[in-house]
């Protein structure tokens, strides 16, 4: 199999093991039928813009040219601190665009890996979202009528949890040892009062299933500025990282718009 493109996150399926394909261009390769075989990634110097297409010597937040980067929606403030949107005032970089994505049901959540962590997401992308940050179980705490509001839920929520994924630990299989629906029950009392009819009492637990022949003991990550070619015996795949058997691991999602040849 030899295939080339444009990488694009991977798009993934939850089932009994995550189902993971890589978009190249037109082309879909499912990368769980390549887990313990031998591939290669080799970068042929070519980056595109993923939201205007243009040639870009240089990506920026995941596959952004400086343009788009420096005045697309895409990259708005609020993607990274949802309680800086202003969407739901009919304002912000491209307010048709925050109409579509952002004036939506959006979902506050707690995912666990090596820890309980806090985050906001659209509620078309669950379970999408706890599979790209390498969550091994997720469950709602809110849902909002728009992004603002569950970014001050999520505020609210920082004071006692993370908001970060330690991808390594989450790389090596490190798992919290707390209860994630005790969690959630304890944090009820620090939602905004005006917030609290937000609140999810439902505490159903998504569990998730990554392709890993075995988790790496350490990780090396690389990345097509160190190595034009990336490869080796694919050990499996979790987040948005491909796991090689040398432990070296290569996140897909920041090399979004790098044209490369794919091998298997």
């Amino acid at each position: 199999m030899e295939v080339t493109g444009n990488i694009e996150k991977m798009e993934t399926q939850l089932s009994k093991e995550v189902l993971y394909w890589l978009p190249l261009n037109d082309e879909r390769v499912l990368m769980n039928e390549y887990i313990g075989e031998v591939i290669s990634l080799t970068y042929l110097n070519q980056i595109n813009c993923v939201v205007c297409g243009r040639a870009t010597a240089k990506s920026f937040a995941q596959g952004l040219c400086f343009p788009c980067f420096s005045k697309s929606p895409e990259n708005a403030e609020c993607i990274i601190r949802p309680e800086l949107c202003r969407g739901h005032l009919g304002e912000g970089r491209d307010p048709a665009w925050e109409l579509e994505h952002h004036v939506k049901p959006h979902y506050v959540y707690l995912a666990a890996s090596s820890d309980i962590k806090v985050g906001v997401t659209r509620d078309s992308q669950i379970p999408t979202r706890w599979i790209d940050q390498g969550a091994d179980a997720a469950i709602i705490f809110a849902k909002t009528p728009n992004r603002y509001l569950a970014g001050m839920i999520e505020v609210a929520m920082k004071e006692h949890l993370t908001d970060k994924t330690d991808w390594r630990k989450m790389l090596r299989g490190e798992k919290t040892l707390k209860d994630i629906i005790s969690i959630k029950e304890q944090l009820q009392q620090f939602i905004p009062m005006e917030m609290k009819e937000y609140y999810i009492p439902d505490n159903s637990i998504t569990n998730i299933n990554y392709p890993l022949v075995a988790n790496p003991e350490k990780v090396t990550s690389t990345n097509f500025e160190k190595s034009p070619q990336v490869g080796g015996v694919l050990q499996g795949i979790k987040g948005q990282y491909l796991i090689f058997a040398d432990n070296t691991v290569l996140n897909i999602r920041t090399h979004s718009g790098y044209k490369i040849t794919l091998e298997a």
